[in-house]
């Protein structure tokens, strides 16, 4: 049953989704995943949503990874469609077509530093640790980790922390761009929720197209780069809501952006 293993809770265009495991530690099991999955696929075709933040139960996890307990009863090819299935899962997330926010709030272990590396921003309460330790594990990160990583913090950091299978605490995840922001764990909501507004000030179609361009085009050379971000743009121009800027900005008041 996946019931309640994912919370959900809507408010002025922002919907947080709450990996709801607390007992153990919000780690993944196929459940939790398809309980997740379902979340994303509804929201990727609901307008009313603007923004998406991603947060774990409790203050003690964010998730903990792969749900070991569970793992230790699948067959080899269980195994398989597990790592299929996450990778999918975070691969949906990182090209939906709206913002995603990780509110890191407790341990990010495995696949819970996977799913904030999926995100597009992520914010971490001081309490917050993270870290791809599944080479302890005698395996490596299968849900993106060996990918994401090397292109947020670069190669060498990235090859430390894989190898190493090291947790580092919100303060050095801050230093080497693992995570935007590091605050207060009791200013954690709050925090994400004053940038979901920002975000939701702004353009719907301009933020899906944005998005769209920078994950595409960090992949290619510049100029092919280029080209996308100019695709992009296009697709901006026939729009109510680009004409409605720049009538709000030529009568001095806020624009009311429709996504059409």
């Amino acid at each position: 049953m996946n019931d309640n293993m994912v919370l959900t809770q809507r408010r002025d265009g922002v919907i947080v989704i709450t990996l709801n495991r607390p007992e153990v530690m919000n780690c993944f099991n196929f459940g939790l995943l398809h309980a997740l999955k379902a979340e994303i696929t509804q929201i990727r075709f609901d307008t009313g949503v603007r923004v998406v933040v991603i947060t774990g139960s409790g203050d003690r996890a964010f998730c903990a990874g792969a749900d070991l307990k569970e793992r230790a009863g699948l067959s080899p090819t269980q195994v398989k469609e597990f790592i299929f299935t996450i990778r999918d899962l975070f691969t949906d997330i990182e090209t939906l077509n709206k913002p995603v926010i990780a509110a890191v709030n407790g341990a990010a272990l495995g696949g819970g530093t996977e799913l904030a590396l999926a995100s597009d921003i992520r914010i971490a309460s001081k309490t917050a640790t993270l870290g791809l330790t599944e080479t302890r594990l005698a395996i490596i990160p299968g849900a993106g980790g060996t990918q994401r990583l090397p292109r947020l913090v670069g190669k060498a950091k990235a090859k430390e922390l894989i190898f190493t299978g090291r947790r580092i605490d919100a303060a050095e995840a801050l230093q080497i761009g693992l995570v935007n922001r590091v605050c207060d764990p009791d200013r954690l909501t709050d925090t994400c929720m004053a940038l979901a507004a920002e975000i939701c000030e702004t353009g719907p179609v301009a933020i899906e197209q944005a998005k769209y361009a920078i994950n595409h085009g960090m992949e290619t050379d510049l100029s092919t780069g280029l080209a996308i971000e100019s695709n992009a743009y296009w697709v901006c121009i026939p729009t109510e809501d680009r004409q409605e800027g720049l009538t709000a900005f030529r009568e001095k008041r806020k624009p009311v952006y429709k996504g059409r």
